[in-house]
Protein backbone atom coordinates (compact mmCIF):
# COMPACT_ATOMS: atom_id res chain seq x y z
CA UNK A 1 0.00 0.00 0.00
CA UNK A 2 1.72 3.08 -1.19
CA UNK A 3 1.82 6.40 0.61
CA UNK A 4 -1.17 8.80 -0.70
CA UNK A 5 -3.25 5.77 -0.46
CA UNK A 6 -2.93 5.55 3.08
CA UNK A 7 -3.62 9.21 3.65
CA UNK A 8 -6.58 9.66 1.19
CA UNK A 9 -7.87 6.54 3.34
CA UNK A 10 -7.18 8.36 6.17
CA UNK A 11 -9.03 11.73 5.32
CA UNK A 12 -12.02 9.63 4.44
CA UNK A 13 -12.08 7.65 7.44
CA UNK A 14 -11.57 10.76 9.62
CA UNK A 15 -14.56 12.68 7.39
CA UNK A 16 -17.02 9.52 7.82
CA UNK A 17 -16.01 9.60 11.85
CA UNK A 18 -16.85 13.10 12.15
CA UNK A 19 -20.15 13.00 10.12
CA UNK A 20 -21.09 9.89 12.11
CA UNK A 21 -20.63 12.22 15.02
CA UNK A 22 -21.64 14.98 14.32
CA UNK A 23 -25.55 13.27 13.41
CA UNK A 24 -25.28 10.75 16.63
CA UNK A 25 -24.85 14.47 18.34
CA UNK A 26 -27.86 16.12 16.83
CA UNK A 27 -30.38 13.21 16.86
CA UNK A 28 -29.31 12.65 20.33
CA UNK A 29 -29.51 16.61 21.51
CA UNK A 30 -33.53 16.54 19.39
CA UNK A 31 -34.40 13.45 21.58
CA UNK A 32 -32.95 15.37 24.76
CA UNK A 33 -34.88 18.47 23.63
CA UNK A 34 -37.96 16.49 22.99
CA UNK A 35 -38.03 14.16 26.53
CA UNK A 36 -37.48 17.51 28.26
CA UNK A 37 -40.58 18.78 26.32
CA UNK A 38 -39.19 21.59 24.46
CA UNK A 39 -40.34 20.88 20.94
CA UNK A 40 -39.15 22.81 18.28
Amino acid sequence: MNQTLKRVLWMVGLWAASVLALAAVSSLFRLLMHSAGLTS
